[in-house]
């Protein structure tokens, strides 16, 4: 059984401040840390609680939800448990928060919709960065996903159109199974490879905007002034790693080898800079499952 380390968990705010604040859950991509996507923090609306959890299974110099298996197309059970460790952390907080939604990129994206399978009621909204949808055909699933297509929680899908990491059957398997499953808004950006663009936090923040509940604190407002300034990732072979603005773009890093861990970012030696605010992270990684 895996669990989530509670005393790892990345806060963008100080503990006195979370209670009553609607919650967002971070789940980073394979080979990273809980350390990577809470830089996205200050480009999401204030009034969130944001936490961001730490993968439970070692995976190179980061972390990785589940094993890693065919591109795309993990086995179903060791995604399912990572589900329900995620659940527990959840549960642990118990009322503190008004309402939860969650966040994944790649692995991680694919971990927040096998979320929404094993609790399609307990999630305001589910955001999925250049994920998948995991492909599992057991009865158990197929009554989750009966559940989960009468609630059709609303579910924010952006992706890079050369994003050459997610095979493209996995795509399509997700376009369908969201279209069945959930109120999705699906949005394809040009130009962009496995990573977040800021075109793309535009659009989330529109997102969150239009689908959260008015009495859960969101105020569209309180988003920061300054997100459209340069943001840079920083890539380890790949490890999805948030990090702070840099000065200048450079060319997207040369595709990974197959053995490398999915990323939003590079090292700072080589650093992903955003071009007048456009790409928050680019990486070319076959090994994302």
């Amino acid at each position: 059984m895996v669990t989530i380390d509670a005393a790892l968990v990345r806060w963008s705010t100080d503990e006195a401040e979370r209670a009553g604040r609607p919650l967002l859950v971070l789940l980073h991509g394979v080979g990273s840390h809980e350390g990577d996507l809470i830089g996205l923090a200050p480009y999401l609306p204030r009034d969130l609680a944001i936490a961001s959890l730490r993968a439970p299974l070692p995976h190179g110099d980061g972390h990785s939800w589940y094993p890693l298996a065919l591109p795309g197309s993990p086995e179903p059970g060791p995604v399912d448990e990572a589900a329900e460790a995620v659940l527990a952390w959840v549960d642990s907080l118990g009322d503190a928060h008004p309402s939860v939604a969650l966040l994944g990129f790649s692995q991680g994206g694919s971990l927040t919709l096998q979320l929404l399978r094993h609790a399609p009621e307990r999630f305001a909204w589910a955001a999925v960065l250049a994920g998948f949808v995991v492909p599992d055909d057991s009865e158990a699933t197929s009554r989750r996903d009966a559940e989960l297509a009468r609630v059709r929680p609303d579910v924010f899908w952006g992706r890079g159109d050369v994003d050459a990491v997610i095979p493209l059957d996995a795509v399509q398997r997700t376009a369908d199974w969201l279209a069945a499953h959930a109120d999705v808004e699906e949005t394809v950006y040009p130009g962009l490879a496995h990573g977040i663009s800021q075109e793309e936090l535009d659009d989330l923040n529109a997102f969150i905007s239009r689908v959260t509940n008015p009495l859960a604190g969101l105020d569209p407002d309180t988003l920061d002034s300054d997100r459209d300034s340069d943001v840079a990732v920083t890539d380890r072979d790949a490890p999805d790693r948030a990090a702070a603005p840099a000065p200048a773009p450079t060319a997207p890093a040369a595709a990974a080898p197959e053995t490398a861990p999915d990323a939003t970012t590079t090292s700072d030696a080589d650093t992903l800079a955003v071009d007048a605010g456009r790409r928050i992270g680019t990486v070319d990684d076959p090994a994302v499952r």
